[in-house]
C-alpha cells in the first residue's frame, strides 16, 4: 500500500471514531476517545501488512471503527440509566414550576367556567365615577338599612346646594312582574330616580332605541340573572311592555352581572321619571359632590348636618362610594399585604447558612437560585387570587358581603401557607442544581448536643453538598448549614454530571 492510501485510510478511520464519539455523553467523551484511538492503533498494527493492497486488513479495521458506534450507543444508554437527571425527576425545580403553572391554569379554567366568578372578573372593568358618596342617617351603623326618606331627598333638591350637585334615590320593594311566560313572578325591584344609572355610570346592554309610544312610562332595567331565567335571554326584550304591580313599564335593557355594588340585592330597577314619583318611605341616597366639596373633603367618611322636611337639622354620614364598592382586587391586595406581615411571626425567614466553598459558585448559578424562589412567589400570587375568587363567587346565591368575607379569609390563609411552603421548599433544595435533597440520615446523640452537633443530614444526589439540620437550636448551631463537597467527592457521583457546571 502506498503512503498516500495509508494516510487516507487512517484519516477515514479517525473520522469514523470522531463521529461516533459525538454519541457519547460529554462527561465520558474524552476518556472514550482516547481509549478507542489507542485500540485503533493496535488493530491497524495487527490487521494491516506491508503488501501493496492489503484490502482484507483495511476491511477489518473499518469493521472495528463501525463497531465504535454500537459501543457509543450502549455507553449512552448505560449512563442515562444510571444518572439522576435532576431537571426531570420528582422534586426538581422544573417539576415544581410546572406544578404551579398547572394549578394556576386549572384555577383560571374554573373561574371562567363558573358564571359567578366570570362575572366578578368582568366587573373589574367597572370604574366607580369620582366624587360619588352615599348619605345615610348617623344614628345607624349598618349601611345596608334604608335610613333616608324620599321626602328628605326632595327637600334637599329644592334647596340651593354648595356641597352636592346631583342626587339619586332608590328604595327596594317586591312587586309581581309579567315575564316571557304567561305568568307573573315576584321580583325585588329598586324603584329609583331616572338618573341613578347615569350617576353611577352603570352600563346597560340591549338598550332601547326609543321611538315608543310609551315614552312616558318608567323604564325597567333587568338584572342579568332575571333576563336569563325569566325572559330566556331574549335579545329583543328591550322595548317590551311588562306589568309591574298595578303599573305598566317598558323594558329598557339588561344590567351586566356583578356591576351593582350598592346596598340591597336587586332583581330589576324601575327608573321613575323623577324622585317625586317615588313613594314615601326610607331608601338609599347617592349624591355627587361639587368640585369645591370634593377638594375640601379630607376623609372617605365625614359627618354632615342637613335640614329635614320639618325644618330642623339632623346628623347624617357621608361614605365615599369608592370605599363602599370595594373590588375583589382591593381585598386581594389587602390580604396579601397582611399575609406578608404575618409571615415572620409564623415561620423562620432565613434560608440557612451557606458557607464559601473551595470553588466559587458562578453568578448564573446564584441568580438561578433566587430566580427560582421569586418565580414560585410570582406564580403563587395569581393562584391565591383565582382560588379565592372560585371559593367566594362560585355560588351565585351568596350576597356580596358574604362573598367578600370568604375571599378575604381564603386569600389570607392560602397566601400565608403558600409563602411558608415556598420558603420551606427552598431550604430543602441544593443551592447549585435546585434538586430536592434526599436520603436523610440521623447524626449525633441528643446527650451530646452541646459537645457535638445533633440532627439530620441530607445529601444532594448530584454530589454538590450536604445539608445539616439541627435537632435542637443552640447559640452556636441555630439554623441549618450547607456544606459544599470538595472535588475529591466527584468520583462518587460520576453519573450525575452536575458537579462541575455549577462552579467556575
Amino acid at each position: 500500500m502506498t503512503r498516500q492510501f495509508a494516510s487516507a485510510f487512517r484519516g477515514g478511520n479517525l473520522s469514523l471514531l470522531r463521529l461516533a464519539s459525538l454519541l457519547v455523553p460529554r462527561q465520558n467523551r474524552g476518556e472514550w476517545w482516547r481509549e478507542w484511538r489507542s485500540e485503533l492503533w493496535h488493530v491497524r498494527q495487527a490487521c494491516t501488512t506491508q503488501g501493496a493492497f492489503p484490502w482484507e486488513g483495511e476491511r477489518e479495521v473499518a469493521a472495528f471503527c463501525l463497531g465504535a458506534f454500537q459501543d457509543a450507543f450502549y455507553l449512552r444508554r448505560e449512563v442515562e440509566h444510571k444518572k439522576v437527571p435532576l431537571a426531570t425527576t420528582k422534586g426538581s425545580a422544573a417539576q415544581c414550576m410546572l406544578f404551579l403553572v398547572t394549578v394556576m391554569a386549572v384555577s383560571y379554567c374554573i373561574a371562567f367556567a363558573s358564571p359567578g366568578v366570570r362575572a366578578e372578573l368582568l366587573a373589574l372593568r367597572y370604574r366607580v365615577p369620582q366624587n360619588l358618596t352615599m348619605i345615610q342617617s348617623a344614628r345607624y351603623n349598618e349601611d345596608s338599612i334604608p335610613t333616608v326618606s324620599a321626602e328628605q331627598v326632595r327637600t334637599w333638591k329644592r334647596r340651593k346646594q354648595q356641597i352636592f350637585d346631583g342626587f339619586a334615590f332608590y328604595q327596594i320593594v317586591q312587586k309581581p312582574v309579567s315575564t316571557a311566560l304567561p305568568r307573573q313572578t315576584t321580583l325585588r325591584i329598586a324603584r329609583a330616580s331616572s338618573n341613578l344609572f347615569e350617576l353611577l355610570g352603570l352600563p346597560v346592554r340591549l338598550a332601547s332605541t326609543g321611538g315608543h309610544a310609551q315614552g312616558e312610562m318608567p323604564k325597567l332595567i333587568l338584572s342579568n340573572a332575571v333576563w336569563k331565567k325569566e325572559f330566556g335571554e331574549d335579545p329583543f326584550v328591550s322595548g317590551r311592555v311588562v306589568q309591574v304591580g298595578l303599573r305598566k313599564a317598558v323594558v329598557g335593557g339588561v344590567a351586566p352581572a356583578r356591576y351593582w355594588r350598592l346596598p340591597g340585592k336587586v332583581d330589576a330597577w324601575l327608573l321613575e321619571p323623577d324622585v317625586e314619583a317615588v313613594s314615601d318611605g326610607a331608601g338609599f341616597v347617592v349624591a355627587h359632590l361639587t368640585p369645591w366639596a370634593a377638594q375640601e373633603r379630607w376623609s372617605e367618611r365625614w359627618p354632615l348636618s342637613a335640614p329635614t322636611p320639618d325644618g330642623t337639622f339632623d346628623d347624617f354620614l357621608c361614605v365615599s362610594l369608592t370605599e363602599r364598592t370595594r373590588k375583589s382586587w382591593d381585598l386581594f391586595l389587602f390580604a396579601v399585604i397582611l399575609a406578608f406581615l404575618s409571615l415572620p411571626a409564623t415561620t423562620s425567614l432565613p434560608l440557612g447558612e451557606y458557607r464559601l466553598s473551595s470553588r466559587k459558585l458562578s453568578w448564573s448559578t446564584r441568580l438561578r437560585r433566587w430566580t427560582f424562589l421569586g418565580g414560585k412567589i410570582a406564580l403563587l400570587l395569581p393562584i391565591v387570587y383565582l382560588v379565592s375568587l372560585d371559593l367566594a363567587y362560585m355560588r351565585t346565591t351568596l350576597d356580596t358581603l358574604s362573598s367578600e368575607y370568604i375571599q378575604l379569609v381564603s386569600s389570607f390563609s392560602i397566601c400565608l401557607f403558600g409563602l411558608r411552603w415556598a420558603l420551606r421548599d427552598q431550604r430543602q433544595r441544593c443551592p447549585v442544581c435546585l434538586g430536592k435533597l434526599t436520603h436523610p440520615a440521623r447524626v449525633g446523640q441528643p446527650s451530646r448536643n452541646f459537645l457535638a452537633w445533633n440532627g439530620t443530614e441530607l445529601i444532594c444526589i448530584g454530589g454538590h453538598g450536604l445539608l445539616h439540620v439541627p435537632e435542637i437550636q443552640t447559640s452556636w448551631f441555630s439554623t441549618q448549614r450547607w456544606m459544599y463537597l470538595d472535588p475529591s467527592w466527584e468520583i462518587l457521583f460520576p453519573e450525575s454530571g452536575l458537579v462541575s457546571p455549577g462552579y467556575f
